[in-house]
């Protein structure tokens, strides 16, 4: 729906009552039904008007659950709607998940649901009883009525919010569908416990997802992509045959009994940001500010959250104004934490097909985890003999985390799975690596990883980045990177070392990092070249488009930066195809504008760079491992997909690359990248299976639960940590004392050894107190 032009309000400045006493609220869900029974409770003289379009009873869906963190919320804020929702929950720990035939369930999770029926009528009653005038089966009038009209307007309307909509350019809200379709649905039973159940279909996978909200009453939901539904002829059903047919897709779990409907229609979710919530005394809430994946919980408790934290910005804040700018302060990172697990969940469901394959309670443990707020800590705490099976089935030898495995490329075993990341140090002298590179590289390899990465070591002076750039273009650099390898060999035995070889392209001759991240050199610059003549920046400079002899020149440059490579004694060589630099600037079609056979489709874009992996393979001594470091999307309209990544992948794999290192981004500067906690993974993960290559997994992976999690999943099989191996160079074997693990895995170089255990803090031999004295 799109805003009415003739309906654009004037100007209008939020009111700066101290404490609104007229209050509007349009949507008389379970968001806006709370929100006015709080705002109410709170202050019994404001005047509280409920407007809902639909019945009283009109809903979709059919349970709701609650965590009890929000249970908590509502405790304290108004004990007697508490009450009344406490004598009607529903209370389970389990979650079992179904998958060809073989069940799997992992205990201690907590759940709380009740009907969202019985949730509207507690609401309903709770209004009345606080004097809340509800008017139901009535239109709210339009909002800059309300506006003129309340001191405060809550837009309590929805994901079809038309509050929304009619101020779209004030509230500027970002509405991304997504491929599956999915109903919702009941059974006339209760589950004992929240379950996933998985059936492979000759059309294709679908899903149930399935939790009780009453002693005789279950949720069910079927899901499954848009292709699927559409071969299985579900477009072409009317609702009750649909129905009958999940049905008897999912018989089993269901016991052989029906499904039933309300009024139910497939639909595909939607994502809701907004990039602000309030507009001068209109404020959105719940659905129609946002909205997060039902796989991760539930929309209502998002809306019972926004309303308790609205409440109490409403109290402690002097004005209107300040108090709904501090309760979009408090609540977006909140929300967009939340949305950014919800998406992980979303997408994982959307690419259920590629997890079919895996071993069962592996495929359980993924499951999951797949938003990445369940990880593999939380689960051992939840329920560790559940977490040990999936250890089994790994392969992990007793009391030896998932990190702690080794993992074999080609001719080189890494004894764990940790990466020191790249880094450029922006160090050298004139290409050298010096005593710098020796401590900064050293330390990290006596810190355990399995493997330590160099930063992007130039093939040529003219591919510096900057002139701090280290290179392996002249022997003097090559006998200064033997110093380093001969180090980490021979004192810390167990670590392999890796080279990453790369040119800058149309990024190179630029200032260091923290003199100006991109900026060109004021003096002394270098003509610099790329796949097209695209500069980086408006402030860049214009590189020149390669000829194709000077194509045969750089592959020159790349071959004999590979024999320094392996004469200075390097363990493994990744070839840097990401970020942007030279060979990056071939793949993307943001940057390879060239209509020779090196520009166009991508398997053309592909050629320049494959032509190099080849001569680099060929000089490259057979054993040792060749990775290739791509980024899989450039987080731009037009750049390189996740589709194309996985072309890309499966073109060097192809060509014989052991592992493929999956970023993303840094392509072009105008690009919006999402971030988040892990948030490059499910790129790797996609490539892992579906180009059935190796892959490292790199970018916001910060602790070691996340290490264990991502491995044991099989969404990768190494991930690279960069920051925190600046913070703590010592993190995987730090890692190791804190999960009580000494193994082959993570070990101490002699002189470190009695520094292997956490240090004490504080006093530890205090008398414990043993009596209890009262008089």
């Amino acid at each position: 729906m799109t805003a009415d032009p003739g309906a654009r309000p004037a100007t209008r400045h939020p009111r700066r009552h101290e404490n609104p006493r007229r209050i509007a609220v349009i949507g008389g869900g379970p968001g806006g039904l709370y929100t006015a029974a709080l705002l109410k409770r709170l202050d019994p003289a404001r005047d509280v008007t409920v407007w809902e379009r639909n019945a009283p009873y009109d809903t979709f869906g059919f349970g709701v659950v609650l965590s009890d963190e929000t249970l908590g919320g509502i405790e304290h804020a108004d004990p007697e709607a508490y009450t009344a929702l406490q004598h009607h929950f529903v209370r389970w720990d389990d979650i079992d998940i179904v998958h060809r035939d073989t069940r799997q369930t992992s205990g201690g999770h907590g759940f709380a649901a009740l009907g969202r029926h019985r949730l509207l009528r507690i609401l309903h009653d709770r209004c009345r009883a606080l004097g809340v005038d509800l008017r139901f089966s009535t239109p709210a009038p339009h909002p800059d009525r309300l506006a003129a009209a309340y001191d405060l307007v809550v837009a309590a309307d929805g994901v079809h919010s038309q509050t929304r909509d009619t101020y779209a350019d004030v509230f500027r809200p970002h509405v991304t569908p997504h491929r599956c379709r999915y109903i919702w649905l009941a059974a006339d039973f209760a589950f004992d416990a929240f379950r996933f159940e998985i059936a492979e279909t000759g059309h294709g996978v679908m899903q149930l997802h399935g939790y009780p909200y009453a002693a005789e009453a279950s949720t069910v939901i079927v899901e499954m992509r848009e292709e699927v539904w559409r071969a299985a002829g579900f477009g072409e059903l009317h609702e009750r045959e649909a129905v009958e047919r999940c049905a008897k897709t999912f018989a089993e779990a269901l016991g052989g009994r029906p499904l039933r409907s309300n009024n139910s229609a497939w639909t595909t979710f939607r994502t809701v940001v907004t990039e602000r919530w309030s507009h001068g005394n209109v404020v959105l809430l719940g659905d129609a500010a946002h909205t997060a994946h039902f796989s991760i919980g539930s929309g209502t408790k998002l809306a019972v959250e926004d309303a308790l934290a609205l409440a109490a910005c409403l109290t402690e804040q002097p004005s209107l104004e300040q108090a709904l700018a501090a309760y979009e302060e408090e609540r977006k990172p909140v929300v967009a934490s939340t949305q950014r697990a919800a998406r992980a969940s979303l997408e994982w469901f959307e690419n259920l097909a590629l997890y079919v394959g895996q071993p069962p309670r592996r495929f359980a443990f993924n499951l999951l985890t797949r938003s990445r707020r369940v990880t593999h800590g939380n689960l051992r705490l939840r329920d560790a003999r559940f977490t040990e099976s999936v250890e089994r089935e790994f392969g992990c030898p007793p009391g030896t985390p998932p990190m702690f495995t080794p993992l074999r490329l080609r001719g080189l075993t890494l004894r764990n799975r940790v990466v020191v990341s790249p880094m450029d140090m922006y160090s050298a002298q004139d290409g050298v690596p010096g005593d710098f590179h020796l401590v900064h590289l050293g330390a990290r390899a006596l810190g355990g990883a399995g493997l330590v990465m160099t930063e992007m070591v130039c093939v040529s002076p003219e591919g510096r980045i900057t002139p701090g750039c280290a290179g392996l273009y002249t022997g003097r650099q090559t006998e200064a990177w033997r110093r380093i390898t001969s180090f980490v060999h021979e004192r810390a035995p167990g670590t392999a070392i890796g080279v990453q070889l790369g040119h800058s392209g149309r990024k190179g001759s630029t200032k260091p990092m923290w003199e100006g991240m991109d900026e060109p050199l004021d003096d002394g610059n270098w003509p610099l070249v790329a796949a097209s003549p695209l500069p980086y920046t408006p402030r860049s400079q214009v590189p020149r488009a390669l000829s194709r002899a000077r194509l045969t020149d750089l592959r020159e440059q790349f071959t004999a930066a590979a024999v320094r490579a392996a004469r200075a004694g390097f363990d493994l060589l990744e070839l840097h195809c990401a970020h942007g630099y030279l060979l990056s600037g071939f793949l993307s079609p943001l940057t390879n504008h060239r209509t020779d056979a090196y520009g166009g489709p991508l398997a053309n874009r592909l050629r320049f760079p494959l032509e190099v992996f080849d001569a680099v393979r060929a000089v490259w001594p057979e054993e040792r491992p060749m990775t290739v470091r791509i980024s899989a999307t450039d987080w731009a309209d037009g750049g390189t997909t996740a589709d194309d990544a996985v072309e890309i992948a499966r073109a060097f794999a192809a060509h014989g690359a052991d592992a493929i290192d999956v970023s993303t981004g840094q392509v072009v500067a105008d690009e919006r990248p999402e971030f988040g906690r892990s948030y490059q993974t499910p790129f790797a993960d996609r490539i892992r299976h579906e180009a059935r290559i190796p892959v490292i997994a790199v970018g916001a992976i910060s602790s070691w639960d996340d290490v264990n999690s991502l491995v044991l999943a099989g969404r990768t099989d190494l991930c690279a940590l960069a920051r925190p191996h600046l913070y703590d160079p010592h993190w995987t074997l730090h890692a190791a004392a804190e999960q009580g693990y000494a193994g082959p895995g993570a070990v101490w170089p002699a002189p470190y050894r009695a520094g292997s255990r956490p240090p004490r803090t504080g006093r530890a031999d205090a008398p414990k107190p043993r009596l209890s004295l009262s008089g």
